[in-house]
């Protein structure tokens, strides 16, 4: 979306480079993983999408998609381009934002990854008070669990995202929070009276969990010190797990900032050990990016910090 808003009009404007916007185009369809919804983010139709694809393939001389009556798909060869083509739109977005930041001008585009507790609880603020000040620069939220966040910043496709500690190595992380984990009981279960409980008392029990790759925290926990965990139901909605608990299905363990703001109808009880996992936002580099992003990242260190006690 960031070159084809710049095709002027033809009173003398020169147009921007055309193999960007091809690149565009294609990140655009890998993306969204069709030509229809790459045109109508974009602003074009399909036909034009489908041109620029099959003219980018003849100048490279190689296929980058496969179609079919399923879809479309990368091909090797298109896996292989799609990073550094990313790569060249990042640095052009840089370069264009370095410019209006000379210019006096606040624009561009910040690509966020994040995870739904994070989107409900601290985004709204963070957005309100960055749009307040930057009006003109957006704020494109890409939502997913951590995984998809840590390849999305490897791939380029996000600027920065939050995730949880530890990280994939080779990117750049902040640590913002340790958020507390509990454990989550229905309400009549015999441990809901506790004060705290520890890891062994909960052996026996049935569990109720985030799917593998949605959140790595709680399996760690229980793998940590429970042999074999009776894991019963496994679920990517956090919500989903606390309203399976309070119907008596299972216990979960679950984090604080998950279960904040919502009236359950569960008993949270803190884990005698203190467990908590490491909330931080990561990037590629933060030294390499955009002036958006990083201005963005203050807001983000700004927010923390008027939290702290």
């Amino acid at each position: 979306m960031i070159y084809m808003k710049e095709i002027h009009d033809k009173k003398g404007m020169e147009q921007p480079n055309m193999s960007l916007v091809k690149y565009e185009i294609f990140s655009a369809v890998v993306e969204h993983g069709s030509l229809t919804k790459a045109a109508e983010t974009l602003g074009l139709t399909q036909s034009g999408v489908s041109h620029a694809l099959g003219s980018l393939e003849k100048e490279f001389g190689i296929q980058l998609l496969a179609r079919s009556r399923s879809g479309i798909r990368l091909t090797v060869d298109g896996e292989r381009v799609l990073k550094p083509m990313r790569e060249m739109l990042s640095w052009q977005e840089q370069l264009q934002q370095e410019i209006a930041a000379i210019k006096g001008l606040q624009a561009g585009t910040v690509r966020l990854g994040t995870f739904t507790s994070v989107s409900v609880h601290w985004l709204p603020q963070m957005i309100k008070e960055f749009d307040r000040d930057y009006p003109g620069i957006e704020i494109k939220l890409i939502e997913g669990d951590y995984r998809d966040i840590e390849e999305g910043i490897t791939d380029g496709s996000m600027d920065m995202g939050f995730l949880s500690l530890p990280a994939r190595d080779g990117l750049d992380t902040l640590a913002l929070k340790k958020d507390r984990m509990l454990c989550v009981l229905p309400a009549g279960h015999p441990l809901a009276g506790q004060p705290f409980l520890s890891l062994q008392q909960l052996q026996g029990e049935d569990f109720i969990i985030p799917k593998e790759g949605s959140d790595y925290d709680v399996r760690r926990i229980l793998e940590e010190v429970i042999q074999r965990p009776r894991i019963k139901y496994e679920t990517a909605d956090d919500y989903a797990i606390i309203a399976m608990v309070e119907h008596g299905l299972g216990i979960s363990i679950l984090p604080e900032l998950v279960l904040q703001g919502r009236d359950h109808h569960a008993a949270m009880v803190e884990l005698e050990d203190g467990r908590y996992r490491t909330l931080a936002i990561a990037a590629s580099s933060f030294k390499l990016l955009s002036p958006a992003a990083r201005r963005f990242l203050d807001y983000i260190k700004r927010f923390m910090e008027s939290r702290q006690p």
